[in-house]
């Protein structure tokens, strides 16, 4: 099964050319439970929380299987960044994934913005690379909405880390279609990767009156098949 791509492909960011002035003062915590579908059954939910104190934030996202997904596949995937909040938002140092049960799976990333380089470490690979504006990591990326304005803007292009390798993203934006669930009902701000053939797509919903927030998401691979991520529950706190 492949739920944990999801997790990879659809946390999302601009880079420091977009707008970075947010519609409001992102807020001091977020906890927030999603689930994955494949098709119309749950394989599996993610619990993620988000902290902000004295200039610093922590994020942690723990996915747990479900169904005959959980039986298969019983591991956790706990997923943690942390790092500074500066004018233009989340500045992560350190990011890290693990899947209970497949070390091998395993992923770190040390962000150096001082000399500007990226450690990655990946299956007992060790690699640097240079670390570019704005750069975020898989879970940060998702937060770092939070502190933008996308009003007006009709593409993003940013980098993002899952600790193994550095990606650079281009996605389109549009007004999107209402999202309703036991979350409640949310305006949204649609984004879209498009995709050639051979690529994966990824489209998102952000939740423009929750901090533009994503309430869902789905991941297209270039086989059909498709994983969609749906928010369930929000509790957003000053």
């Amino acid at each position: 099964m492949r739920w944990h791509v999801l997790l990879a492909a659809a946390l999302l960011l601009t880079d420091a050319r977009a707008a970075t002035t947010p519609a409001s003062a992102p807020p001091g915590s977020v906890h927030a439970r999603y689930v994955i579908l494949k098709g119309s059954i749950e394989i599996a939910e993610i619990d993620e929380v988000y902290n902000r104190s004295a200039g610093h934030y922590s994020l942690t996202s723990t996915a747990n299987p479900l169904g005959l997904l959980a039986v298969f596949k019983p591991g956790k995937v706990i997923i943690h960044s942390s790092g500074m909040i500066g004018p233009q938002g989340l500045k992560p140092l350190q990011f890290s994934y693990q899947r209970e049960g497949d070390s091998q799976k395993d992923s770190h990333a040390d962000f150096d913005w001082k000399n500007r380089q990226l450690s990655l470490n990946h299956d007992n690979q060790h690699t640097r690379v240079e670390l570019p504006p704005g750069a975020q990591d898989r879970l940060s990326a998702m937060y770092q909405f939070m502190f933008l304005n996308l009003h007006g803007l009709h593409t993003l292009d940013f980098p993002m880390t899952n600790g193994s390798k550095l990606d650079h993203y281009h996605y389109t934006l549009a007004t999107g279609t209402p999202f309703n669930s036991s979350a409640g009902q949310f305006n949204t701000l649609y984004l879209d990767s498009g995709a050639q053939p051979g690529e994966t797509r990824s489209q998102i919903w952000l939740a423009t009156a929750r901090y533009n927030l994503p309430c869902k998401l789905i991941i297209t691979d270039p086989d059909g098949g498709q994983l969609t991520q749906e928010l369930r529950a929000l509790d957003i706190q000053p």
